[in-house]
């Protein structure tokens, strides 16, 4: 890893623990294991050092979550929706740059608007825009339903972002957090699903 790949690392670290006015370039320096004027030679600051994080977190969710523009192929039963579903879940859940650029953004989003924009993109929006197009191509080749995918996507998204919230704040029950959003994305294929194989 690079001196400046660890920079991003250990102030995403930092941020996520004390939150972005609660961290300085000292302190990420010292992380790193370089002066603060060293760290200056890669980054001119920390707001810097913030903007290659979401920028580098952005990038890093697009390639493995996906969004309303890149999900991938469609799935063609119920079986492969939930395999995908709870893929991109798991990513969420475990991926550690992703866990702590979101708990950074939970802390944050209150106190600038830009990252309470992207909370609520990452958090809500993104994920019910994705599953809507989801939804939607789906009910045209008559695998769910017809009905409102906007809706049905707040449906089955809304319970799952508060599941991994609890994730978040209490780590030990991951199992069962997992499982829980499982068994609702089960029933949710059960009721709006036109084939249940």
């Amino acid at each position: 890893m690079t001196t400046k790949e660890r920079i991003l690392e250990e102030a995403l670290t930092l941020f996520a623990q004390n939150g972005y006015d609660g961290t300085s370039v000292d302190q990420i320096a010292e992380r790193v294991g370089i002066k603060a004027p060293s760290l200056y030679k890669h980054y001119k600051g920390k707001e810097n050092i913030l903007n290659a994080i979401i920028d580098a977190a952005e990038t890093r969710y697009e390639e493995y979550f996906g969004s309303d523009r890149n999900f991938g192929k469609l799935p063609g039963n119920k079986e492969e929706f939930i395999q995908m579903a709870m893929g991109k879940i798991s990513f969420t859940i475990h991926d550690p740059m992703i866990g702590k650029i979101r708990k950074f953004l939970v802390q944050e989003q209150f106190r600038s608007e830009r990252l309470a924009e992207i909370t609520t993109r990452h958090q809500l929006d993104g994920i019910q825009r994705m599953y809507m197009r989801i939804i939607e191509g789906m009910m045209k080749v008559g695998k769910f339903k017809n009905d409102d995918p906007e809706l049905l996507a707040t449906e089955l998204t809304a319970p799952v972002v508060l599941l991994i919230a609890k994730a978040d704040r209490q780590p030990q029950l991951d199992k069962e957090v997992m499982e829980s959003i499982e068994k609702h994305i089960r029933h949710f294929c059960d009721v709006y699903m036109t084939c249940n194989i």
